[in-house]
């Protein structure tokens, strides 16, 4: 919904003043067309040059609109994770060993034992790496979603025609691409997409062309989503397994023998599964001790008593060594969802919300006309079975957040370009109401995208990407302070549990700036001991939270 003032009537304008142009000046109206649609056709039939353009224009736009959307400041407890896995992977190595003062650097989806490493899949940490290895890790983050988009235009090609790829393509370039929490914030959501995109893009020229650079790629994008969204990359997967592997036995019109579809597709395929099994065994062997066992898993053993399922019943209350972790886990996530009915609707509702704000825009519902037909579509069974599919695994999930999802966002844009061309064909009285309607759906994209750049909105839910700039600032402020320096974090009774200010790198005794709960006096005076070459502060966010002073402990009571 429009949420800037003034954006209402702006968006109702252009759809009328379209709607008005078809009625009263249909020969104008298809004549432009005509003039915009032919050098964006000529551009889009060089298949290779346009994925490149396509690329390198989304960095140079985001880099852009930097003075009115800065670079992103990590605030969720999952950006912090994830910053934290990018770190250890930068360092050369997947985990590393705990610290003997873990109990005081304890933090959200983070396991102590038996190493120091984040919960998450390796993905997402594997494009902050390389950010933070080229300077910032938020350069990954804008390298994942350039790629993103452009093997979205890869995988559009596979099943439109180049000029309804492109189309495609720069939809999601321009709902992803720059005031989306995807591109500004460290949560992700484009490595998981681009894993499905690939997967989507290769099956159907394995079965047109049968070559070993499509199987590749196939192997590729199964092994992206099973390191990024396991759960919904399954569920994403299966499908298409099925669909391979009936193009294997012979049952789909293909002009690859038997053989071929072996040696070319089949083979190189399993060598590439293979790797994938064995690099997730090792993994979760550095990580948790046994291969089998995924270091989320143990996250979730070691601190969760809630369920992941709609239908899952909490488990009883654990200990915990601080009051924030008692706070979240045995308050917060046990009253966010107790099993009830009302319960159900609300987090669905939630689901609705945040996914149709993330995967769609108010100009989007002007293609429903059209969109009747494109579900029809012979060869649009496998999108929408995938969609079906996709939204199921996503609802029965107690946990709302729309990059969950990723995995079907190339299913999602291909069934609204097909919506498009199907739309554009609607006449009414021989007027083109329908090209009227596809255009105006297009413009009102770049209208609502160019409202939150100027209104410096990162994203439709700000929450998402609007992380607090004061952790930041003390953390630059004392790194460039001689000298090594502790901070202890002292919260107060009313404080946030979603404001989590302990949070450290993958280096922790080199680390120049450390961050530390206050606990109790005996766990203070050790950390003090251990860390007896460090300065050492004291913060209170709840109280002030730009305030940085020395630390004194606190008088016993």
């Amino acid at each position: 919904m429009p949420q800037f003032p003034g954006e209402f009537w702006t968006l109702l304008g252009v759809v009328f003043a379209f709607i008005l142009l078809a009625v009263l000046a249909p020969v104008w109206c298809e004549k432009a067309q005509q003039a915009i649609v032919g050098p964006f056709s000529r551009l889009a039939a060089r298949k290779t040059l346009v994925i490149g353009v396509l690329f390198f224009s989304i960095i140079g736009v985001r880099l852009a609109v930097l003075p009115l959307l800065p670079g992103p400041v990590p605030g969720i407890h999952d950006e912090f994770s994830y910053l934290l896995l990018g770190d250890t992977l930068a360092h050369g190595r997947l985990t590393n060993p705990t610290h003997p003062m873990w109990m005081s650097f304890e933090s959200f989806h983070i396991n102590w034992f038996p190493t120091y490493c984040s919960k998450y899949p390796p993905g997402q940490g594997a494009v902050l790496a390389l950010g933070e290895l080229l300077g910032l890790p938020w350069i990954g983050v804008i390298l994942s979603v350039a790629a993103m988009c452009a093997v979205m235009l890869w995988m559009l090609q596979a099943w439109l025609p180049p000029r309804w790829a492109l189309l495609g393509a720069v939809l999601v370039a321009a709902k992803f691409g720059i005031a989306n929490y995807w591109m500004n914030s460290y949560w992700g959501g484009a490595v998981a997409a681009t894993g499905g995109a690939l997967v989507l893009g290769a099956m159907p020229r394995v079965v047109v062309q049968a070559r070993t650079r499509d199987a590749l790629l196939l192997g590729l994008g199964l092994a992206v989503l099973a390191n990024t969204r396991p759960y919904e990359g399954l569920l994403f997967s299966f499908p298409v397994g099925v669909w391979f592997f009936w193009w294997l036995a012979g049952k789909t019109t293909s002009t690859a023998i038997a053989r071929t579809r072996m040696t070319r597709v089949l083979a190189p395929l399993a060598v590439v599964l293979v790797l994938t099994l064995v690099f997730m065994g090792y993994y979760n062997w550095r990580l948790t001790g046994n291969a089998l066992l995924f270091p989320h898993v143990l996250n979730t053993r070691t601190y969760r008593t809630t369920g992941l399922f709609l239908w899952d019943h909490a488990k009883p209350p654990m200990h915990y060594h601080n009051q924030q972790f008692e706070d979240f886990y045995n308050g917060w996530e046990r009253e966010n969802y107790q099993n009830t009915w009302p319960d159900v609707w609300r987090v669905s509702e939630e689901k609705l919300i945040r996914g149709g704000g993330t995967y769609f825009w108010c100009g989007a519902l002007l293609l429903l006309p059209g969109l009747p037909f494109a579900v029809r579509d012979r060869k649009m069974r496998l999108p929408v079975l995938l969609l079906l599919l996709g939204a199921a695994g996503f609802f029965v999930l107690i946990w709302s957040m729309p990059h969950y999802a990723a995995p079907t966002t190339c299913v999602i844009f291909l069934l609204l370009v097909q919506a498009i061309r199907h739309l554009r064909t609607i006449r009414l009285s021989g007027r083109p109401l329908g090209v009227a309607l596809s255009c105006a759906a297009v413009c009102l994209l770049a209208v609502e995208v160019g409202f939150q750049v100027a209104n410096h909105s990162c994203d439709l839910l700000d929450w998402t990407c609007q992380g607090d700039p004061s952790r930041a600032a003390i953390q630059q402020k004392l790194s460039h302070t001689p000298g090594k320096h502790l901070i202890l974090v002292r919260y107060g009774e009313d404080h946030n549990i979603h404001d989590e200010w302990v949070y450290n790198g993958a280096e922790i005794d080199s680390a120049k700036v450390l961050w530390a709960r206050e606990l109790d006096p005996q766990q203070n005076a050790k950390l003090l001991s251990y860390c007896k070459d460090r300065h050492v502060w004291l913060v209170e966010p709840d109280k002030d939270n730009t305030e940085l002073i020395l630390y004194a402990p606190p008088p016993e009571q």
